[in-house]
């Protein structure tokens, strides 16, 4: 780490940093940080930053634990572009000098260092991460930031993108000055809604930059008087808010696996065999790429006022075709339409990766690809193929979720038993909190119904 932390140490010097956020997320992707001064850089680079893990988040701690300790990842320095002299470095949580198994990034990197041990290969991914501009009325209410951003079908629009250029250029500015690769900014189908693109990487690099991203996003729609979100579906007449994720593996010495210039689609077999995984374990794992409540309110058939959700419903994979859960948009790669905006990145990776690779240990194949509208294809039609629904809630994803052996074993043994389960415990609390909520749907429907 020498050669590492000295090299940091004349990058941070050259750039004018004053301050770092050693930073991490918790189980949800909530980012978390301590300020620590660049005169401490020493300190923080030999004994990292220390948390009290259980005020951080849902982390596997209690008040009674001993500190969680952030330890910075040189590779991953990233100016604050819209703050002078900061910059933020992605940490690994420690606990009593050995990685802690309940944190999100050691558990991404963990799994990335046993399929480059046993296979000697790599993933690959970028994302697509959506999210929605909006603002707070007298009384409250939330609405769009943009009050002209009205159109039925806004999507690609010139003027909405136009409104929003300062916010947009700025962010695209920031994305390309810290060598990300923006190559593409726009509307998107919900009113608000907005989606930049930036060139793929690494798995965990990917995973870094899109909790940065998103912290990028927030602080500037703030600096500009508005709220960011990228919850999977803010509103219900509107379109959600997805993180769409694609997928590639490689040899470690760069040599693509997915690829395969004579296949009508530009797939190999391995790549095939991948995405036989996706399906096989297309329910269960939506418990870790759809995590919330109002994730499965994205999910669904039906369309919003635009005339099309672009979320998927079922589990199926074909070319060019949004309308699937798993798409080809070029070969030597596939998107995962299903994860949304609440996904935390890291085990997101996790769990598609662990899906695929099953796949490919099993030499699976996932069959013909659909070509079909699966929007507009009635139910029966689709239940007749033997094509399955997404879960419909929360809770019936965990259920699936903690039954999947090979899901379990990917996300590894925490203290006392599998992250699995600690994982699943939190999110269903969730969803009992929620249900137990009465809401103003059940009181206008039910108040004097009998």
């Amino acid at each position: 780490m020498g050669d590492a932390r000295e090299e940091l140490r004349a990058r941070a010097k050259e750039d004018g940093i004053e301050f770092f956020l050693a930073m991490f997320v918790d189980l949800h992707g909530k980012p978390c940080a301590k300020a620590v001064p660049m005169a401490s850089f020493d300190l923080l680079m030999d004994g990292g930053a220390g948390f009290a893990g259980f005020a951080a988040g849902d982390l596997g701690q209690c008040p009674a634990d001993p500190d969680i300790t952030a330890m910075p990842d040189p590779a991953s320095y990233t100016r604050v572009p819209w703050m002078d002299g900061v910059a933020v470095l992605h940490c690994d949580p420690y606990v009593d000098g050995e990685p802690w198994p309940y944190a999100p990034r050691v558990i991404l990197k963990r799994e990335l260092a046993a399929l480059a041990a046993d296979r000697g290969w790599t993933l690959k991914t970028g994302v697509e991460a959506e999210y929605s501009l909006l603002r707070r009325t007298p009384d409250g209410k939330l609405e769009t930031a943009d009050a002209l951003d009205s159109a039925a079908k806004p999507c690609y629009e010139v003027k909405g993108l136009t409104r929003m250029w300062d916010f947009l250029s700025t962010l695209s500015r920031h994305m390309n000055n810290l060598g990300w690769g923006n190559y593409a900014n726009d509307h998107e189908d919900g009113n608000g809604q907005f989606e930049n693109n930036f060139v793929y990487s690494d798995a965990v690099t990917t995973a870094d930059r899109t909790i940065f991203f998103r912290y990028m996003v927030h602080m500037l729609a703030h600096e500009a008087g508005m709220t960011a979100t990228f919850m999977p579906k803010p509103f219900s007449s509107v379109t959600g808010n997805g993180l769409h994720v694609h997928q590639s593996l490689w040899t470690l010495e760069g040599q693509p696996l997915f690829s395969d210039d004579t296949d009508r689609l530009g797939l190999s077999k391995t790549a095939y065999s991948y995405i036989g995984g996706l399906i096989a374990h297309g329910r269960a794992s939506a418990g870790v790429i759809c995590p919330t409540v109002n994730s499965y309110k994205r999910i669904g058939v039906g369309a919003p006022q635009s005339g099309s959700t672009w979320a998927p419903a079922y589990v199926a994979y074909g070319g060019n075709n949004r309308s699937l859960m798993l798409r080809v948009p070029e070969g030597g790669r596939v998107e995962h339409r299903g994860v949304d905006g609440s996904a935390n990145p890291y085990l997101a990776s996790v769990a598609l990766l662990a899906a695929g690779v099953d796949g490919i240990d099993r030499d699976l194949h996932p069959g013909e690809q659909v070509t079909d509208d699966l929007f507009a294809l009635p139910a029966e039609e689709v239940a007749r193929r033997g094509i399955v629904h997404l879960p419909k809630t929360l809770d019936r994803a965990l259920e699936e979720l903690v039954a999947d052996d090979v899901l379990r074993a990917a996300l590894g043994r925490v203290p006392g038993g599998d992250f699995i389960d600690y994982y699943a415990g939190v999110k269903q609390a969730e969803f009992d909190a929620y249900h137990a909520n009465v809401s103003q749907w059940e009181i206008d429907r039910y108040l004097t119904l009998a």
